[in-house]
């Protein structure tokens, strides 16, 4: 963690976790501490659903939260379900399915079979709480340029 005030937020949501009944897989404690670094082990849940705060809040730490799914349209649902909504991935080997959840995820980013690809030319940003115009390419001049319209009669 960036420093003691992130590790004391994601060691909260941890507890958070642990307190709304998520299973609690792996990890879940500060580690190193002899280092004077401030280190959070992997840390993995299990039986978690959506009304859960590790599933709803950005934990901005090493804290994963599985949510099972039995259709691909619940699984975008699910995914759906957030106030957030920067990127996802998508694993498949059906391409077709890749495109109809891609096409319906509400996100800024949809990753197919691998997750943070990208470079320069493609826009970056998301939607809904998660998206404030477009970083990267050249959708971001929209974000830093303001256009004037100027009319003249000569």
């Amino acid at each position: 963690m960036v420093d003691s005030q992130q590790l004391a937020t994601v060691l909260r949501y941890i507890e958070s976790g642990k307190q709304e009944g998520a299973a609690l897989v792996h990890g879940g404690e500060q580690v190193m501490e002899s280092t004077g670094g401030f280190y959070v082990a992997p840390t993995v849940f299990s039986n978690v659903n959506n009304n859960m705060v590790i599933a709803r809040e950005e934990i901005f730490g090493p804290v994963l939260s599985v949510i099972s799914f039995d259709t691909a349209e619940e699984a975008v649902a699910i995914a759906n379900d957030t106030d957030y909504g920067l990127a996802a991935s998508v694993w498949t080997s059906d391409i077709s399915k890749a495109h109809k959840a891609s096409r319906d995820l509400r996100t800024g980013m949809v990753w197919v079979n691998h997750y943070d690809g990208g470079d320069m030319t493609a826009p970056f940003g998301g939607y809904k709480q998660s998206g404030n115009g477009r970083d990267k390419s050249l959708h971001a001049f929209d974000k830093y340029t303001e256009i004037k319209a100027t009319w003249i009669a000569l």
